[in-house]
């Protein structure tokens, strides 16, 4: 939740504790705000969250009395306020001194949150400007309304997101809550394991969180959700933005060995977003030109509907060298491969690899890049 400090209540306390043997002499009359400009009276906005749009709210000039500065905020309430009690007072441009605020539509979204204006509704905010210097604030002679329509997400996004409950890996205890990866803003996702049970995701893994859960493709505010049946693994995609989860079931992972145009190791499922195989001989495959040894990974998935589908994850590169012990970290990481082909965006194993026993680790986590490890036994 965002919070606006008031420019004009700080500026006031310092005037007041470094003047007080003047203050009979500190002239802090005004005269206020005449006319509102921008926008328009009952103007309709339909907000844009996730973009950088903004709105302009612009009025004319306060004058004091003495031809000093004059600080503005501008004040929103519900439409049926007298901003007696505002929903917020936000300090114009420049620190409070312009007579304009530029508002993003994100924060348009919260205060029509605030105001009870619900997702995906339609509602009015009343807007007006403050004028102060001093302890002399001054409301413009006039006030306007906007009307806003709301997106189908969330106001106030959560910046982490916790996943707990008794039908996850580490249970019901919300301390040891499962950590979502923060993937783009808004968005955040987990690969992991739900048995039979109930599960639920929290905006922090201690105290009183805010609560959500799943309802079909749709992200709700409160309750929780129920897993039935037997344990499956899961890529779970929460989209704040839009109040949207997409739910994915990862039947399966193998590693492709493009020399022979399929799976060479399937790797199992363990837990915390990781699937492994052990003890397996890898072995290149001999060419008339050498020893052919690129690979990448390939997901079985499952939609919500029950569609089997496969989804490719490899290189950010088309072409890669052998790695040796000094190739950065960034070389094993997985990317999504959405132009798939048998040779392209392929790793190559170390040269090391060939005709050894190999532990080879996939891991989905949220602690770490998406990324995999080839040790040699």
């Amino acid at each position: 939740m965002f919070k606006y400090i008031s420019t004009v209540t700080m500026l006031a306390a310092l005037m007041a504790g470094g003047c007080k043997k003047d203050e009979n002499s500190l002239n802090t009359n005004i005269k206020t705000v005449e006319k509102l400009n921008a926008p328009v009276n009952n103007k309709f906005t339909k907000l844009q969250p996730a973009t950088s749009a903004t709105v302009l709210f612009e009025w004319d000039q306060a004058r004091a009395e003495d031809g000093s500065l004059v600080l503005y905020e501008v004040a929103f309430d519900k439409e049926s306020g007298d901003f007696s009690n505002p929903i917020a007072r936000i300090p114009s441009d420049g620190g409070g001194v312009q007579n304009k605020l530029n508002l993003s539509h994100k924060d348009l979204n919260s205060l029509a949150g605030k105001a009870g204006i619900p997702a995906l509704g339609t509602g009015k905010l009343k807007w007006t400007v403050l004028a102060s210097k001093g302890f002399n604030i001054q409301p413009a002679k006039e006030t306007r309304v906007i009307e806003v329509e709301r997106p189908n997400g969330f106001a106030e996004i959560p910046v982490d997101v916790f996943l707990t409950g008794d039908a996850t890996e580490t249970g019901a205890d919300l301390s040891k809550a499962q950590k979502l990866k923060s993937v783009t803003a808004g968005v955040f996702e987990i690969y992991t394991s739900l048995k039979a049970g109930k599960y639920k995701f929290t905006d922090r893994n201690s105290g009183t969180p805010n609560v959500f859960s799943l309802d079909n493709s749709l992200i709700r505010e409160g309750g929780e959700s129920t897993q039935a049946g037997a344990t499956k693994v899961y890529r779970l995609r929460l989209d704040f933005n839009n109040a949207a989860v997409t739910v994915t079931e990862i039947t399966g992972i193998g590693l492709w060995f493009a020399p022979d145009d399929k799976i060479m190791y399937e790797l199992s499922y363990t837990n915390n977003g990781t699937w492994s195989f052990t003890d397996k001989v890898i072995t290149f495959k001999q060419e008339g030109w050498g020893r052919d040894e690129r690979y990448k990974f390939r997901l079985n998935v499952k939609n919500a509907a029950g569609a089997d589908g496969q989804e490719w994850v490899g290189s950010s590169n088309a072409d890669n060298n052998r790695p040796t012990s000094t190739t950065p970290a960034a070389f094993w990481e997985l990317k999504p491969i959405t132009n798939n082909d048998r040779w392209n965006f392929c790793y190559k194993f170390k040269t090391e690899v060939d005709t050894k026993a190999c532990d080879v680790h996939v891991y989905f986590r949220a602690d770490k890049a998406y990324t995999h490890e080839v040790i040699i036994k």
